[in-house]
């Protein structure tokens, strides 16, 4: 998992963008103007929340190294025990139910059921990582700009345009507001509207 402080961070003084980067730099970046600045993380597009009490040097000592809530998901959970299967190749045995038509048409396939269920799920993996990453780009700059741009003129109808993945509209609707906002918006969303998602 990725440090914390070195998640990419955006800080902002009201409209204007301060700095993007690392967290600690970002920090670091920001302290001038620490009484004013917002931070975003901006893998999630939600405000990060710092203890900046004392000095630079205090504040980023009490940086996390985890974000708030992620030290217990999946990715530090223990791997499963190993069970029957083909060690070396990674692969693990278990049981799965199938209809007697499915089993009847793997049975016909190249490299029998094992390779033709493989094959599809990683075909089904491929197609659905594209739409995934448009779904959760269009999260984090929805958050963003919901904070940032909420009460501006445009702001529903920008919202519209990226869940709706039309790129055009969601140019023309954040067209008129604060420079630094837009282009950051804009630059979160980016996947929401990629060719391949």
């Amino acid at each position: 998992m990725q440090s914390h402080r070195a998640r990419l961070t955006t800080a902002f003084d009201g409209e204007i963008l301060i700095a993007s980067g690392p967290l600690e730099t970002v920090l670091a970046a920001a302290w001038p103007r620490i009484d004013t600045a917002r931070f975003f993380d901006d893998g999630t597009g939600r405000i990060v929340e710092l203890d900046l009490r004392g000095d630079l040097a205090a504040a980023l000592d009490r940086l996390p190294e985890e974000p708030p809530g992620e030290a217990d998901g999946e990715e530090d959970a223990a791997p499963a025990p190993r069970g029957p299967g083909r060690p070396k190749l990674g692969v693990v045995a278990r049981e799965i139910t199938l209809l007697p038509r499915h089993w009847d048409w793997l049975a016909t396939q190249p490299g029998g059921a094992s390779v033709t269920l493989r094959k599809l799920v990683e075909a089904a993996r491929r197609e659905g990582f594209f739409a995934e990453r448009a779904r959760r780009a269009k999260d984090v700059a929805y958050r963003f700009m919901g904070v940032m741009a909420g009460d501006r003129p445009g702001f529903e109808e920008a919202s519209r345009a990226l869940f709706a993945g039309d790129a055009a509209g969601f140019e023309t609707h954040t067209a008129d507001w604060p420079k630094d906002v837009a282009a950051h918006t804009k630059r979160l969303a980016a996947e929401a509207f990629s060719p391949t998602a």
